[in-house]
């Protein structure tokens, strides 16, 4: 070994090199996957449910309008039923005006030949 006169290794220092580094050093960009991920959750969760008091809401409308209708037929009847008696009887009075003049005439005697109830069909609006 001594032929090498005096030269030196070159060795590392005491301690050691410091880790060389490698990776990129990039700043974080926006929240995490499982911010986001539970984010997204709860937008969902709350959509659903607002679907579903809506569809309970129109539910309940829907069953109030039906009974509302069901509580006016009996009203609604009653009206349908005066209106046709007042036009019966105007019909009557124009029919007993009209032909006055004709002996024998009775005025809301039936055309037909029967005692069977045939409603009027004219409707007039």
């Amino acid at each position: 070994m001594s032929q090498f006169h005096g030269f030196k290794q070159d060795m590392p220092p005491p301690g050691g090199y410091e880790a060389i580094k490698y990776k990129r050093n990039l700043p974080v960009r926006g929240v995490g996957g499982a911010v986001v991920f539970s984010a997204v959750t709860a937008i969902c969760a709350f959509g659903f449910w607002r679907v579903g008091a809506g569809n309970v809401e129109k539910r309940e409308l829907k069953r109030e309008q039906a009974w509302s209708r069901i509580n006016l037929v009996p009203l609604l009847l009653a009206e349908q039923d005066r209106d046709a008696y007042r036009r019966q009887q105007a019909a009557l009075a124009r029919e007993k005006e009209i032909m006055k003049d004709y002996p024998g005439w009775e005025a809301g005697k039936s055309t037909y030949n029967s005692s069977r109830y045939t409603p009027s069909t004219i409707v007039v609006l």
